[in-house]
């Protein structure tokens, strides 16, 4: 049985979008370390690599609009062997992503909650189960929703922020030297993973062969843009020192353009963008078990789908227990 397309633009832009963003919110401070202001061109070039991965996959996913994304083409070209390795190895990435995104929701929590962290990532990880359960549209639709907000809370910062940039901030700018830009920009790499995830889901988006290209080319420049800005506005208010290592970089810069309100409200705008990227996890992840059952390679329960929700359940359920037990 094959699952519907029921996935526009929107929804391809904000899945891409909403699996790239989290990383904003944690590996900057970390690549300041490694690459000094020059983290700003490390952003450039980690972009200009992930155009490559974008390209070669939205031509792949146009040609071949499958569940299971580089699993199908894997396997297809290299054999099921290595699509079986290949196909099982991504799943369980995928599912422990997730889990680690959902437990960081949990710590960027405990600011506002005291509740038990893994039992927090746990209920977390049971409500977007039954939201994908429900339906990829749902999910969808959930998924967009945040990222607005993400974005409008970004763009809101970057412009509030333009006016509080000095500019002796950004002195040595490559303190690190070349090898510095460069090797952040390695770091910086896995920022861009999510816009590939979409090519799972493929198979439920309508006219794949003109959304998907647009869908993963827009989502990619418009994530760039933000990293680019965003980065920029927060080495220029943030001493290196504070920033340097730092975990919280934009709730940081938030608290020296607005103040100790603004620092919590970016890190609710945390807490949502790790949210849509364990959201983005959950729909790939599971669309994996089911290309895999399809091949025969897994139990043919997993190729079950609900005929009231056209979801694949067995296949979400499955990959919602990994994701708790780890």
């Amino acid at each position: 049985m094959e699952l519907k397309r029921q996935l526009g633009l929107i929804d391809v832009i904000s899945i891409s979008s909403g699996a790239m963003l989290s990383g904003l919110f944690i590996l900057p401070g970390l690549a300041y370390m490694i690459s000094g202001p020059g983290v700003i061109v490390s952003y450039l070039l980690a972009g200009l690599l992930a155009i490559t991965g974008m390209l070669s996959q939205a031509e792949l996913t146009s040609a071949m609009p499958k569940a299971g994304g580089a699993y199908f083409f894997v396997s297809r070209s290299m054999g099921p062997s290595v699509g079986t390795v290949y196909g099982m190895i991504t799943w369980l990435s995928l599912c422990l992503k997730s889990a680690m995104e959902l437990f960081a929701v949990s710590i960027f929590a405990a600011v506002f909650f005291s509740f038990n962290m893994q039992l927090v990532a746990v209920v977390l990880c049971v409500v977007f189960l039954a939201v994908n359960l429900f339906g990829v549209k749902e999910a969808g639709w959930i998924q967009s929703a945040l990222v607005i907000i993400i974005i409008s809370s970004l763009v809101f910062y970057i412009f509030k922020g333009m006016p509080h940039v000095h500019a002796g901030l950004f002195e040595p700018f490559a303190s690190n030297g070349i090898h510095g830009i460069v090797a952040g920009a390695g770091f910086l790499f896995v920022s861009f993973g999510g816009l590939l995830k979409i090519a799972s889901i493929a198979e439920e988006v309508k006219d794949p062969g003109k959304i998907l290209p647009r869908g993963m080319i827009i989502s990619l420049a418009i994530v760039g843009l933000i990293y680019v800005s965003a980065i920029f506005i927060t080495i220029g208010v943030l001493p290196s020192g504070a920033l340097s290592g730092s975990l919280t970089p934009v709730s940081m810069g938030a608290q020296a353009i607005l103040g100790s309100k603004g620092e919590l409200v970016f890190q609710l705008v945390a807490i949502l963008s790790i949210l849509t990227a364990a959201n983005a996890g959950i729909m790939a992840a599971s669309r994996y078990p089911l290309a895999l059952s399809r091949d025969g390679l897994l139990p043919e329960v997993f190729t079950h789908i609900n005929n009231r929700f056209n979801t694949p359940h067995v296949s979400i359920v499955i990959t919602g227990a990994l994701i708790v037990c780890a």
